[in-house]
């Protein structure tokens, strides 16, 4: 039995989905961020990084979503959440999470997580300023060059478009334009209607 710890509105909604997709038995544990649960000893000596998500497994504990990410897809190849058969596949896959997870997510972090970076307050407004920007620069990119269509790969569902999805539900916040970027746009809509997608999302909406 695999153990998970998420946080509603973070990323950890990628593996989420993904545990769900390949039909894993989990158990979800909420850690409660408002709270400050990530960093009370319990969690801390699970996750130093302070952080979700986390993935408890018999073999030990995987932190950061494109590494969980690809574990859930190796763990249970029968749902074919992965191009496993397929090395330069794979590896345009693993790129692709990559880049969500160090220049998307960072870009959008620099709204809210700016103490990461400086300590002036100054510096967290400009910081502020420039994601609309960075943001949907980066949606340029992903509807032009990287979404393949009709799924991140192609015609294949993988564990990369639930870390799309996610990443895309935080856009219009950021101050990008959607309607500007169709594609992903319909991305999202086909994500939601997934059953796994409404299950999650109602799970972590939940109080």
């Amino acid at each position: 039995m695999l153990t998970f710890y998420y946080s509603p509105n973070a990323c950890s909604l990628a593996s989420h989905i993904a545990l769900e997709e390949a039909g894993a038995a989990y158990e979800p544990r909420r850690v409660d961020f408002g709270a400050g649960q990530q960093k009370s000893a319990d969690y801390m000596a699970l996750n130093p990084k302070a952080r979700v998500p986390a993935l408890v497994t018999s073999r030990g504990v995987l932190t950061e979503t494109p590494a969980i990410l690809v574990f859930i897809a190796q763990s249970f190849p029968e749902a074919r959440l992965a191009p496993l058969d397929d090395a330069f596949a794979l590896a345009e896959m693993q790129a692709f999470n990559s880049y969500l997870c160090s220049t998307v997510h960072v870009a959008h972090a620099h709204k809210v997580r700016g103490t990461r970076w400086a300590d002036e307050e100054s510096s967290f407004a400009d910081m502020r300023r420039k994601v609309p920007e960075t943001m949907s620069a980066c949606a340029e990119l992903l509807e032009t060059h990287l979404l393949k269509g009709p799924w991140v790969m192609g015609e294949a569902f993988t564990v990369a478009d639930p870390y799309l999805f996610t990443i895309v539900q935080w856009m219009k916040g950021d101050g990008v334009d959607l309607a500007a970027f169709p594609r992903l746009s319909a991305h999202r809509a086909n994500m939601a209607e997934r059953p796994s997608v409404k299950k999650i999302l109602a799970r972590e909406s939940a109080a």
